[in-house]
């Protein structure tokens, strides 16, 4: 228990067409593993939202429904003033219907085929297929490790932000995997960097709530009108399945051409009406149960960190300042990374992220989701040191 909100009580997902339980072996090829894998989480959804949801299946008609009215549009600027201490301008907010998709509506609009989209690596998986997938060119930018900290390197991103092909950075804050969250100064680099050499940002912000330290909203710090922030509510409240995300788009010109292509062309501007209300009773309601939940995380990355450098004294691991992906190097150990994973598989019946899918910079990493019961978190923990000393 975290201040009455309970997060220990395991809750069976299975049966439920649930990504992460029901469907592990599509990326595993084994039936039945416990999962520590796509980033949703096995706690219940807070109970606000839930209320909510109910009492709108309580009337009987589940018609076409409309997200530009005042009520959603206000319960966002309401979170950002009370979680951010960040006003924003409710003219500005577009409704999607996932992050992914906004994202890549507006790399279509700032870049043409065959140009440059900079980004941090290791990356969100997602982020190279959809670029490519646009006929663009992915721009990896590598984060560097200093003193057990991942950290910018600053030469290298800005030689690439000053290639005249490169028109957009694709900035992830905070970080997946790694959970880095960008300070002020920071984010004001990024964003002379790219006032200067007239590159356009797109922040996914999607973890932008599951943080322990402050986390600051990328709005263009006065410089510049080509950004858009891209985020939802669904990772931090535990709702993917309803489905929508939305955007801050500060440039008006590249928000009606947005609008244009999400309704006209594409015919996706009728959300999900259980979407809007999750994220308006979340926004409005939520608080305390995610003040919890963070609270919860954090302590799952700490014992993370004890288990495992007492298993293994060499190994150091680097609580995040945000998400709760754990983000495991292993590469002091020079494991065999794919017998590791064959052995959490065949042998302990449990299902890990490897870091490579996420780049080459993940090479000799694991990505563990911690967004479940500390029991949960044990077993997995557990079968991770056993699979390791195998190697020994």
């Amino acid at each position: 228990m975290t201040h009455n909100f309970d997060f220990d009580t395991p809750i069976d997902r299975t049966g439920t067409y649930c990504t992460q339980w029901d469907y592990v072996q599509d990326r595993f090829g084994k039936v039945g593993l416990l999962p520590f894998t796509i980033s949703d989480m096995d706690f219940a959804t807070p109970e606000p939202v839930m209320n909510v949801l109910k009492q709108r299946l309580e009337h009987p008609v589940l018609g076409y429904s409309r997200w530009n009215h005042e009520d959603f549009k206000s319960a966002i600027r309401y979170w950002y003033q009370t979680r951010f201490d960040c006003e924003i301008d409710t003219q500005q907010v577009v409704y999607g219907p996932s992050v992914i998709y906004i994202v890549s509506k507006l790399i279509e609009q700032w870049s043409q085929p065959g140009q440059g989209v900079v980004f941090h690596t290791p990356a969100y998986d997602a982020f190279d297929k959809m670029i490519e997938g646009q006929g663009r060119a992915c721009v990896r930018s590598p984060l560097i490790k200093q003193q057990g900290r991942f950290e910018i390197d600053w030469q290298d991103l800005e030689t690439k932000l000053a290639d005249q092909n490169n028109t957009v950075l694709l900035l992830c804050s905070p970080h997946n995997p790694t959970g880095r969250v960008w300070n002020q100064n920071e984010l004001d680099k990024m964003a002379e960097l790219c006032n200067q050499h007239q590159v356009k940002v797109i922040s996914d912000e999607i973890h932008m709530d599951v943080s322990f330290k402050r986390h600051i909203p990328y709005v263009g710090f006065g410089r510049s009108q080509d950004w858009a922030v891209v985020t939802s509510a669904s990772k931090s409240f535990n709702i993917p399945a309803l489905n929508g995300a939305y955007a801050l788009i500060a440039d008006s010109p590249t928000r009606e051409r947005y609008l244009h292509k999400l309704k006209e062309v594409d015919g996706l501007s009728s959300p999900s009406i259980m979407g809007v209300l999750g994220t308006m009773a979340a926004y409005r309601h939520g608080e305390p149960w995610l003040n919890a939940l963070n609270e919860y995380v954090l302590a799952n990355h700490q014992y993370v960190k004890e288990a495992l450098e007492s298993a293994f004294p060499e190994v150091s691991y680097l609580v995040p300042d945000a998400t709760y992906l754990a983000w495991i190097d292993l590469s002091v150990l020079n494991l065999d990374m794919i017998l590791l994973n064959q052995a959490l598989i065949e042998q302990f019946n449990v299902a890990i992220m490897s870091g490579d899918v996420y780049g080459d910079s993940g090479k000799g990493y694991l990505r563990l989701n911690l967004g479940c019961p500390r029991s949960k978190v044990e077993q997995g923990v557990s079968a991770l040191i056993q699979a390791i000393k195998l190697q020994r």
